[in-house]
Formats: structure tokens, sequence, C-alpha cells
């Protein structure tokens, strides 16, 4: 894959990146979770897992890696494999995010997972977190899952603190979720402090089932924000573990490119024109090279048409995803 600029910001990505989402703790809410993992789950497993997919990932070209405080061990398990790979921070972008905690304590049935504050201290504790263990390799910092809700778009000292990272060299980005993405993206457009916006990337779910976002992003675009499409796959809906019909018409399309139903999900992801990042979230080296095979894939006129009919109501969709299990 050849690199391309993440929007303005001068950060060297591919258009596939990796996500650690579900790499980086026992329980997510992926679809066929126990067929991929089984119950080998501890933390060194784990850990040993992260590494084969990130080495997988790497030897293909994938250079952007996208991890999170509240992905439990992700953030360590990236540390220890760039330290192995004795990467230099230029070799490779790193991004991460604040405003979630991790509470799942490495037990599948975590009566909460994670627990979401976006205050100025969540902050600058989990930046000094993120930098004791990523360092000089961060190169990305964002909201996490950033809602007009929880107020921090107009939370001034967490404005006046983002403000002072950009200063200092770090790119401050923020991510969606929820039916009311468009909105936030909207919203975060506008935010200025001193005529300055502390924001230059956004990362939104956007997918065959949810493409609502989709406008939004586009002027983000044009305005010179990077713009990285996460949940890409719908949390297992769009792969072969779905047992929904929407695979009946992924699976045609598939077979007529000779590719897995997942490939064409993304495949149709990286043929927005404003996407810089589309991110796999491959639990096992095979998943990352199906997932992969995207970045070959040109889908026909036809072929988009139809997958342009199995978009839902986002109130559906987010509804659906909110009854997903951890598992």
């Amino acid at each position: 894959m050849r690199s391309r600029t993440l929007g303005a910001t001068g950060l060297a990505v591919t258009p596939i990146g990796l996500g650690l989402a579900a790499l980086g703790r026992p329980a997510y809410i992926n679809l066929g979770r126990q067929e991929d993992l089984g119950r080998e789950r501890g933390v060194e497993a784990m850990e040993r897992r992260c590494h084969e997919v990130l080495d997988a990932a790497f030897e293909a070209g994938v250079r952007y890696l996208d991890a999170a405080r509240s992905y439990g061990l992700a953030e360590r398990f990236l540390a220890s494999w760039l330290e192995r790979r004795r990467l230099a921070p230029s070799a490779i972008t790193v991004g991460s995010k604040w405003g979630y905690t991790y509470t799942g304590g490495w037990r599948l049935a975590a009566e909460a997972h994670e627990v979401k504050d976006h205050s100025l201290a969540t902050l600058r504790r989990q930046l000094a977190e993120t930098r004791e263990l990523l360092g000089d390799w961060l190169d990305l910092y964002e909201i996490h899952s950033a809602t007009l809700e929880s107020g921090v778009l107009e939370d001034r000292l967490v404005l006046a603190e983002l403000i002072r990272l950009q200063r200092e060299g770090l790119v401050v980005g923020l991510t969606t979720s929820g039916p009311r993405q468009a909105e936030v993206v909207r919203r975060a457009l506008e935010v200025e402090v001193d005529g300055v916006s502390p924001y230059a990337v956004v990362q939104a779910t956007w997918n065959l089932l949810e493409p609502s976002v989709e406008p939004a992003l586009a002027t983000a675009h044009e305005r010179g924000w990077g713009v990285i499409v996460k949940e890409a796959l719908a949390n297992g809906r769009l792969t072969p573990h779905s047992r929904e019909p929407v695979r009946v018409t992924l699976e045609a399309i598939a077979g007529r490119h000779a590719v897995t139903a997942d490939a064409v999900a993304l495949a149709a992801a990286l043929a927005n024109p404003w996407a810089d990042v589309v991110l796999s979230g491959a639990v096992t080296v095979g998943q990352l090279h199906s997932n992969l095979a995207a970045s070959a894939l040109e889908l026909t006129a036809a072929d988009r048409e139809e997958l342009r009919a199995l978009a839902e109501p986002p109130e559906r969709y987010w509804a659906e995803r909110g009854a997903l299990p951890w598992a």
C-alpha cells in the first residue's frame, strides 16, 4: 500500500490501518469472537496474538495503528511490539484516545467493561499514561466518542489543554459514535479557541449499514481534516460471521470478485473519496489478509448500487449495536 497524508496533518498513513480494540482485551462486541479466539484469552496469549497480527500488518505495508486507553492492554501490547521491532517513531504512525477507562478487569463477564469521563483531569491522567507507554511513537490523540451530551466540545478547560498539546506538536482529533455523529462532526468543525481549531482529525463509524455521517465527513475532508473510518465491518455484521440477510448480498458480490464478504465491505469504505484511513479490526492473521484484499478490489457501479440498498435507519442500527453482547 502506498502512503498518503492524513488530511493536512502531515502524518503519513496507509489506506488501511489496524485497530486494536479487539486485540487488547479478552471481551469485545464483535460477532464470532468465540470462534476467532476460543478460550485462550489470558494476558500473555492476547499479547502474543496482538504481536502476530501487528507483525503481519507491518509486513503487508500497514503503517497506521490505532489504540485507546480503554482497549484493555492494547497500548501496552503495542509498546512492547514497537520495542521488539525496534521501529523508529518515523517508521509508523500511531494514534490513541482518551475519555474512557477500562474497568473490565480482564473478565469476560464484567458488569462494565469501560467507563466514560471527558473531564480535564481524565485527559491529563490518561495522556500521561499513554505517553509513559508510547512515548515519541504517539502522533495522534483523540477524544474517545465525543458526544453533544457529554459537553466535551464546549468544555473551555479541555479545549485550552488540547490547544496546548497541539502547539507542542501532538495532532489532536476526536472520534464519534451514535445516531448523532453528523451533528457532532459539524459542531466540532465550528469550535475555535482564539480563532484556532483544536481538531485536525475525525474518526467516525461509517459502513454499508450506517452511512449517515458521510456528508459531515466529506465536509471535514474539504476543510483539510484527516478522516479515519472505524467499524467498517459493523462489529462483524458485514463479515462471514453474520447470519443476517445482508450476508447474501455481500457474498454474491464477493463471489464475482473472488474475495470474501469483509473485503467487499471494506472496499466500499475505501472507495469514499473523503476517507484517508479505513481500520481493520482483525484478530487473526487470516482475517487481516482477508481484509487487506479490499485494497485491490474495485467495485463496479452495479456492485455499489446493490450495496447502497443495505443502509438502515441510524436509530435502528445503533440500537442493534448497543444490544451486541461482550463475548
